[in-house]
């Protein structure tokens, strides 16, 4: 099973920039040896079953607990059939137009 999920987190009470507070969450998630893909606009991971997606999404919840107010948003794609859908997803629009910026 594929459980693609693409996610952002982050204080709202902590200024403008909240890098700070998104790298503790990339190298959590680095460290947790689960395949992701940093973007501009948030991260994607892909586990292989919904707890260990929830559990990740719990971990970076916790890593912020301690301010005011936490900004998020989260898309599950869940597909029992198929897995690393993390990169064969870009990889069939790059069969069909050629290389993609990433």
């Amino acid at each position: 099973m594929s459980v693609l999920v693409n996610f952002a987190m982050f204080p709202t009470d902590s200024g403008t920039s909240v890098s700070k507070y998104v790298s503790e969450i990339i190298k959590m998630i680095d460290e947790s040896g689960i395949p992701y893909k940093l973007n501009p606009m948030g991260t994607s991971f892909e586990t292989e079953t919904m707890k260990e997606a929830l559990h990740l999404i719990e971990k970076s919840y916790l890593l912020l607990e301690n301010h005011k107010r936490v900004y998020a948003v989260v898309n599950f794609d869940i597909q029992k059939d198929k897995t690393n859908r993390i990169n064969s997803k870009t990889k069939s629009i790059e069969d069909k137009i050629g290389k993609v910026k990433k």
